[in-house]
């Protein structure tokens, strides 16, 4: 029996962090069937202040940081963000190896920036934080617009709950979307959000009375290998098209008809991983006409062909 690899993530601790932050990769990450082993430290071994009225204590200093696969920087308050590390953030940071990757959650990507890490890269934060990024690091590639970037190496998340977002999505990088969904339901959030979804949705709340559409994402979630109109969709609403367009659009921050693409590449992306169904016949499953269709909207959204897709995965389970 082959001894399973389990990934070291050190999770860096700062003065001002947010503590929902600095708990989501044990949180999400511990629950990966002991795939990963997540350790917490700060910058001097020392407890930290956190943006809460507590300080926190870890249990690690910074020389953990060189023993790391993965390291996440956790978010924290704005308060504390600088254009310039303070040399004892610096020389942690220093610490990290360079074939190790990095995660930032929510603001933890100023942190990045001003390490020089993200020069040349995509990244993204918090919506809110935009315009005061921008101002001090002109020249990052920022897209305000998604929930997570991942540029191979660095990866960086928005606001908040999106470190869960990214962290499932490296559960299912490495393991699978198996894995990834027995971790979702074992934490009970949702199994799967794409990184380019919109990160901030305007949801007023509906009129008294106003129906939504969850319902019927619900139904049409059931029928997916069947043809699926916005007529369709509208009728089982009980709302004209028109109506039932804006509000989907109001809740979930797509059109019905990108939502239906997403949600049948995220099952056939399930049913590569997971089966050995020939790729016309998961077409026929998820609703795609032909297996081209699915080649065509899988290489749209994640750049790989159904055989790339499913060789990684099936080599990563076997691991």
């Amino acid at each position: 029996m082959v001894k399973r690899h389990k990934e070291r993530v050190v999770v860096l601790a700062l003065d001002g962090v947010y503590p929902f932050e600095l708990g989501i990769p044990a949180r999400i990450l511990g629950a990966a069937d002991g795939r990963y082993e997540v350790l917490t430290c700060s910058v001097d071994g020392r407890p930290v202040r956190s943006n809460a009225d507590f300080t926190i204590g870890v249990a690690h200093g910074p020389e953990i940081l060189d023993t790391a696969d993965t390291v996440v920087i956790a978010a924290i308050d704005p308060a504390h963000i600088t254009e310039e590390l303070p040399d004892e953030v610096s020389a942690a940071l220093a610490l990290i190896r360079p074939e190790a990757r990095i995660v930032s959650i929510c603001t933890g990507a100023f942190v990045l920036a001003a390490a020089g890490l993200l020069d040349g890269r995509k990244a993204t934060t918090h919506w809110h934080l935009v315009d005061h990024f921008r101002r001090m690091y002109p020249h990052i590639d920022l897209d305000p617009d998604v929930l997570f970037v991942d540029d191979g190496r660095i990866l960086a998340s928005a606001g908040a709950a999106s470190g869960i977002d990214v962290c499932l999505h490296l559960v299912r990088k490495d393991h699978g979307s198996r894995l990834a969904n027995f971790v979702a339901r074992a934490c009970v959030v949702p199994p799967f959000r794409d990184g380019g979804q919109a990160q901030y949705i305007e949801q007023p709340v509906p009129e008294e009375g106003a129906a939504g559409t969850a319902a019927t994402r619900a139904w049409a979630l059931e029928r997916l290998g069947e043809p699926l109109t916005l007529a369709d969709l509208a009728a089982h609403a009980r709302m004209s098209r028109r109506t039932f367009a804006r509000r989907f659009n109001d809740e979930v921050g797509l059109s019905p008809g990108r939502w239906i693409v997403q949600q049948r590449v995220a099952r056939a992306r399930h049913l590569l991983e997971a089966s050995d169904l020939p790729v016309d016949h998961i077409a026929g499953e998820v609703g795609f006409a032909t297996g081209a269709s699915l080649r065509q909207h899988l290489h749209a959204a994640i750049g790989v062909s159904p055989q790339a897709y499913r060789r990684t995965f099936q080599e990563s389970g076997r691991a």
